[in-house]
């Protein structure tokens, strides 16, 4: 088979979609979201609060910015052949061995085997960036090189900081964190990658489709487990309609709103891809507090209701403050309509300290944000 260099695909292509490489790329990504949030769970069933979102929190942005960093390069050089589905798999791999390193990560500050899967993942990508500047000239090759040369450095940090005092790691962690969402800043200082936004957007909303689906697979599983070991259900249904109301509400309120139409240049996708850090960490994390939830409902957890309901209540809570954050707000006309999150948000926190039913509160105020969403929504179209 002849070599195909790699070019940049054009922004104004029409009919662009996610590719069954990306599906499955995605999917494979949701395995470590699963860990990060069995681990989070057990944190805060134990009451290891401060340790346990600390540890969540590093471990997330592994999966989160290896998935965003290939989602954006995928967009602008994907040519779906056979060199390029191969490095595609081997990040896959990578992930695969990232995710059984969270245990360790999470628990023991051991970061050898989550960092050597980070690494797969980075050197394949880095080729990837390296083939592309191959087939590029002028701004597009130093754009690419650029990016090359950042994951490298970005890399033996990593490598450095496994050799690293155990308690200073995590400071390392942050100041290489901080590295790393510099590369994309630095690299298309000159030139813009010519990313698609349409193609972006649906990519971003996927994955935030598979994270809301292992969300409500982890709050299932839970249920399952807790009626299997205490036959509660009085106690369960009102934790179970309350999730899936949530979850359904955190769906229909993601996509109110066609964020690709602000996606113009990096000034508007780099604050708004770099947002969703919270946007899917929060969504994922509302399936471990809805599992924290039922624990603590049959008596496993050894936290207080309030404590398991703001488990709940808090990701719920940063979830719907930061879709209108990062494009719900720029749809919004009039002041009604830009209060219905934030105060939506400010009011789902308060449901914390409503006892057991908590959680089924929680799902009504996320149902009737939406249904007040869209009345809104309906009577400035009527009006105009």
């Amino acid at each position: 088979m002849a070599y195909v260099p790699m070019t940049a695909r054009s922004r104004e292509e029409a009919h662009r979609a996610a590719t069954p490489l990306e599906l499955f790329f995605d999917l494979c990504f949701v395995v470590a979201v699963a860990q990060a949030g069995k681990q989070l769970v057990h944190a805060l069933a134990e009451h290891h609060v401060g340790a346990g979102i600390t540890g969540y929190l590093f471990v997330f942005f592994g999966v989160w910015w290896a998935w965003m960093n290939f989602t954006w390069f995928a967009s602008a050089y994907d040519i779906d052949d056979v060199p390029y589905r191969i490095a595609t798999l081997v990040q896959i791999a990578g992930v695969l061995v990232y995710s059984a390193g969270i245990p360790r990560a999470f628990n023991d500050n051991d970061w050898t085997v989550a960092v050597i899967g980070y690494l797969v993942m980075r050197i394949a990508l880095t080729a990837q960036w390296l083939r592309a500047a191959h087939g590029e000239e002028g701004p597009a090759r130093r754009c690419a090189l650029t990016y090359a040369i950042g994951l490298v450095i970005c890399q033996a940090g990593w490598t450095a900081m496994l050799a690293a005092p155990e308690d200073s790691r995590r400071w390392l962690f942050l100041v290489l964190v901080a590295a790393e969402l510099m590369v994309p800043v630095v690299a298309e200082r000159d030139h813009q990658t010519p990313w698609h936004p349409r193609h972006i957007a649906e990519r971003y909303g996927l994955f935030t489709i598979i994270v809301l689906g292992e969300t409500i697979a982890a709050a299932t599983v839970a249920v399952q487990s807790a009626l299997d070991e205490h036959e509660a259900l009085d106690l369960l249904l009102p934790i179970a309609a309350g999730g899936l109301l949530l979850v359904f509400a955190a769906w229909w309120i993601y996509f109110a709103v066609p964020a690709h139409d602000r996606l113009r240049s990096n000034r508007e996708a780099i604050p708004w891809g770099y947002g969703h850090f919270v946007i899917l960490a929060s969504a994922a994390a509302i399936g471990a507090g809805i599992e924290v939830a039922v624990e603590q409902a049959v008596g496993k957890a050894h936290v207080s209701t309030v404590a398991a309901n703001l488990s709940v209540t808090v990701p719920a809570a940063l979830f719907l403050l930061t879709v209108w954050m990062l494009h719900a707000r720029h749809f919004k006309r009039g002041t009604a309509q830009q209060l219905v999150l934030p105060v939506a948000a400010v009011v789902v926190l308060a449901c914390a300290w409503t006892g057991a039913y908590a959680v089924l509160w929680t799902g009504l105020v996320a149902a009737a944000t939406v249904a007040v969403g869209v009345t809104l929504t309906q009577r400035a179209r009527s009006g105009a």
